[in-house]
Parts: C-alpha cells; sequence; structure tokens
C-alpha cells in the first residue's frame, strides 16, 4: 500500500485536537493544537542533530498540509 506523506486525523477523546502523522521518515504525530510531538522512530544519539535539521522541516510541512486541507474544505 502506497501512503500519503501526510495524513489528517482527529479524535472524539481529544476534542480541541488537531494530529498530523508523517508516514516517511523520520515519522511522527504532531498535535496541531499544542505542537506535541509523539515519535515513531527511535534515534541513535550520532542522529540526532541531522534528525532535528530534518524534523523542524517536516513539522513546518505538516503545518502547511494541514492548513491546505482545511482550505479546500472551506472552499467546497
Amino acid at each position: 500500500m502506497t501512503l500519503p506523506k501526510f495524513i489528517l486525523g482527529d479524535n472524539t477523546k481529544f476534542p480541541k485536537a488537531i494530529f498530523v502523522v508523517h508516514t516517511e521518515f523520520p515519522r511522527f504525530i504532531i498535535n496541531l493544537e499544542n505542537d506535541e510531538v509523539e515519535w515513531l522512530e527511535e534515534f541513535d544519539k550520532e542522529d540526532q542533530k541531522e534528525l532535528e535539521k530534518e524534523t523542524e522541516t517536516a513539522i513546518k510541512e505538516a503545518s502547511e498540509f494541514y492548513d491546505k486541507e482545511v482550505a479546500s474544505y472551506e472552499n467546497d
């Protein structure tokens, strides 16, 4: 199965939360309500600097993805 890079999710137990799942390395789920990140990967300490840079970009892309998705719903 081919997955999109980002998946939008919500849950009734967290009514204010908006989750974006990043399905490519480094995989994570971000809660856009509070920017909390849950990692779906385990990292070596040597890789941490490189991953911090990649992650910063991926989190920015996740926020942009959400904004585009919401805009498409509003335009329908």
